[in-house]
């Protein structure tokens, strides 16, 4: 990895550590199916509690941020690019379900990271 890369990564790990607000329009799981060439975003709602947790509409249980969580996806999204996924997911909505531009934005991020990673066949975590 050239010096350049690896300032760049230290970079970006540092800011995945800052605390975020949550989108009270709901959170995408995002991942690529390699054999049929495709990004995927799930998009489920949530609700944001006093304590700026997402919490299940349903069961009002807060959703664990990491690990297996047992919900049904409002909407399933796939594109064989990340801007056609930005397009399906932000511009066509209507109303969009992202209320936050740095939602939008982090979104706009992970979409490039997993279509790099469909087409350099890296491993791709959603970050």
């Amino acid at each position: 990895m050239s010096e350049l890369a690896t300032n760049i990564k230290k970079i970006d790990d540092q800011l995945s550590k800052r605390p975020i607000a949550l989108d009270p329009g709901g959170y995408y799981i995002i991942y690529i199916d390699r054999e049929a060439e495709l990004i995927y975003a799930k998009h489920y709602t949530n609700i944001i509690n006093e304590k700026g947790l997402a919490t299940d509409p349903e069961s009002g249980e807060v959703i664990a941020a990491r690990g297996k969580v047992n919900r049904v996806a409002e909407t399933v999204y796939s594109a064989r690019t990340a801007k056609e996924l930005c397009v399906k997911v932000i511009e066509e909505p209507k109303p969009c379900p992202i209320t936050m531009l740095d939602h939008a934005a982090y979104l706009g991020r992970e979409f490039m990271r997993a279509e790099y990673a469909l087409i350099s066949g890296e491993e791709y975590i959603q970050d």
